[in-house]
């Protein structure tokens, strides 16, 4: 029975993109939206992916296989003029998935200043330059493509109800990193405790596509929210990049007592941040085990009379005066992650026989509670998600397996 509950927990057949990330703090100060703001190391993150039936994918856009690889090491050496990979030094950053139309980037924003408030701080946010040939610093970000040979026949419209839904695998994680777990480069395992793992992002941004049979790399890797070739479909200009929040309902007992030292409620006309008189009473509650929001920043915050802090917003301070710059923003959570049956959503779409560019954001969300000055002192980190067509597993379709008729390994397992 052992052996065969072991066997029923083997990854199915699925798309699985696995990532080491294991950031080192160059030097002992914070690296929280508050006060320092130093930056955070990426010395590795590894993509290892390996392709389900009907599923290549490809760094370059040419060269397509079942494996694909990308670290520290490689990322600037992809073979394409194309190439706008990027493998900055961590520092927080927000974002509410707005991919620019004019630079076919993520929209990301950074602290320009953080003020002490008698109820928390004010916050003033510049947006990450990014031109349509460089992105900006702070963050990791590169392209994949991937070919979905799904059928033959193709929909250059975009529309989603035309697509095949894609799961986020149920075993992926953000982590503390353990010792060893890139040896090759020597990284040292990261300190548990500290939730440097709990304001991790993902994003994935959708770009274009054309048809699964197009070979010219150019073209494939060429593709934008502008282009202009009739057999490119433009995906960027109609929806927002899918940004994954591991970790949603995790907090150290440190963040805790961090937020509920800060944070003082901010009453109703208390709209100066510089006034005592704005802040009186209780913030909302921040415990473990349970889901909050995040109000993340969604446009430039500067010094033109405006009064953000960081903790506006109905969940916290209370405050609602500041919905023009923060937005709750609807991450896919790993409580969705974690849902089976007919409750598991889809955690995007892709064409059949398509190739579509996906660049892909790695980041620490600034605005999350949990990430508080110091976090840092966790040091290390490692990032492993996958991706599955298989909405269902055995498990949720009671399935027993009787004499020698045994499942498959695509639709076994917990994934």
């Amino acid at each position: 029975m052992k052996k065969r509950n072991q066997k029923q927990e083997k990854r199915v057949k699925k798309l699985i993109l696995t990532t080491g990330l294991f950031a080192v703090l160059l030097v002992a100060s914070t690296y929280a939206w508050f006060i320092g703001m130093q930056s955070v190391s990426v010395t590795a993150f590894d993509v290892k992916i390996a392709a389900i039936d009907g599923l290549a994918l490809s760094l370059d856009g040419k060269t397509f296989g079942e494996n694909v690889i990308i670290n520290k090491t490689n990322y600037a050496t992809v073979n394409t003029s194309n190439n706008q990979n990027v493998w900055g030094d961590l520092i927080p950053m927000s974002s509410v998935g707005v991919i620019n139309t004019t630079t076919s980037k993520l929209e990301l924003y950074e602290k320009g200043s953080l003020t002490a408030t008698h109820g928390g701080y004010r916050i003033l946010a510049s947006q990450v330059e990014q031109t349509a040939s460089k992105e900006g610093e702070g963050y990791v970000a590169f392209d994949l493509f991937i070919k979905n040979l799904s059928g033959e026949e193709y929909y250059a419209t975009n529309d989603p109800k035309n697509e095949e839904a894609i799961y986020l695998t149920t075993d992926s994680a953000v982590t503390v990193a353990s010792a060893g777990a890139n040896a090759s480069t020597g990284d040292e395992a990261g300190v548990g405790g500290t939730g440097i793992e709990n304001s991790v992002r993902v994003a994935f941004a959708q770009i274009a596509r054309v048809e699964g049979t197009t070979t010219d790399q150019e073209t494939i890797t060429g593709m934008n929210c502008n282009s202009t070739d009739s057999k490119i479909t433009k995906i960027c200009n109609q929806r927002t990049a899918q940004i994954w929040e591991p970790n949603d309902t995790a907090h150290v007992q440190n963040a805790i007592n961090w937020y509920t030292t800060s944070c003082v409620k901010r009453v109703s006309g208390g709209d100066d941040v510089t006034e005592e008189s704005s802040y009186s009473g209780t913030c909302g509650e921040f415990k473990n085990g349970t889901a909050y929001p995040t109000y993340a920043i969604a446009t430039v915050i500067d010094d033109k009379n405006t009064n953000v802090d960081i903790y506006d917003g109905e969940a916290y301070n209370s405050y609602t005066g500041s919905s023009a710059f923060l937005k709750s923003f609807d991450y896919f959570t790993d409580t969705e992650k974690n849902l089976h049956g007919m409750a598991r959503p889809t955690f995007f779409t892709l064409a059949p026989n398509s190739i579509t560019k996906v660049r892909v954001y790695v980041w620490i969300e600034g605005q999350d509670v949990d990430n508080y000055d110091f976090a840092q002192l966790g040091s290390a980190i490692s990032v492993n998600f996958g991706f599955t067509k298989e909405r269902f597993t055995d498990k949720d379709v009671n399935y027993s397996e009787s004499g020698t008729a045994t499942l498959p390994d695509d639709v076994k397992g917990n994934y």
